[in-house]
């Protein structure tokens, strides 16, 4: 089954990064949030990816260019351009390059890749989050309902800090406690290939408002509620913070040595 991976956004809430390079790029331990997203689905057996790229796509094209080089102990005979590799630790991943548009919206860029997709299930995230979820038991849900498409629903931390106060005393504090409840979008999607039918040929399609609306409305949009870690790189403090549980050893993400 085939990883689609939206990579092509202007990250413009992550402006001090993304005027150099495009979002997915941003790196966490040294490594592209996009190649932590590919690790995650590599771990449980999904090494099939196709990468819709837009802005600074070429950023990611010469990363994935280059990766088996910078992942290979190499001798170079500089005389002849002969190179000897004696070793590689690259991932046995196929990346599929795809240009979707500068200006393409989410469901144009699926859209773009029906033609590689075919009549086949697949699956579907953005390149800004990463999450403990298990992948294969999403797929075993989707395969369970029948319908069109799964969606990973999720509940994010809060955005301030929660106080329980006595009188006037701070009894307990609590550093952005989940939300009020709700449940929103987390991406991890498994598709039916009929997904593609609810999308416009136009740029301008946003996947999340009428095809994923009209799903919803024929009952074909199913939710895997996801109640572990899960979280998205919107601003450079979250990119602070995925770092620093990198570096603490709690990457709750990395199910990976």
């Amino acid at each position: 089954m085939k990883v689609l991976l939206l990579a092509g956004g202007f990250g413009t809430r992550l402006s001090e990064e993304t005027g150099l390079r495009p979002k997915p790029m941003v790196e966490i331990g040294g490594k592209p949030i996009l190649w932590h997203i590919m690790k995650m689905y590599s771990q449980h057996g999904y090494n099939d990816f196709v990468i819709l790229l837009g802005y600074k796509g070429y950023f990611i094209k010469e990363y994935f260019a280059n990766y088996f080089l910078h992942q290979s102990d190499v001798t170079i005979d500089l005389s002849t351009n002969e190179m000897k590799i004696h070793k590689n630790t690259s991932e046995p991943w196929t990346v599929t390059l795809l240009d979707t548009g500068l200006h393409t919206m989410t469901g144009g860029r699926v859209k773009r890749a029906q033609e590689i997709i075919g009549n086949e299930p697949f699956m579907l995230t953005y390149g800004d989050g990463v999450s403990d979820v298990n992948i294969k038991e999403v797929v075993e849900y989707h395969q369970s309902h029948g319908k069109a498409i799964t969606m990973t629903s999720v509940q994010p931390e809060g955005r301030f800090g929660a106080l329980e106060i006595s009188g006037d005393k701070i009894t307990n504090f609590l550093e952005k406690p989940k939300g009020d409840g709700s449940w929103i979008n987390g991406g991890f999607f498994v598709c039916q290939p009929k997904v593609f039918d609810y999308i416009k040929e136009s740029d301008s399609t946003v996947f999340e408002q009428l095809p994923l609306q009209n799903l919803a409305n024929d009952g074909e949009l199913m939710s895997y509620k996801h109640h572990g870690f899960w979280k998205c790189m919107d601003s450079l403090n979250d990119k602070h913070k995925l770092n620093e549980m990198l570096e603490s050893g709690n990457a709750k993400w990395k199910s990976w040595d």
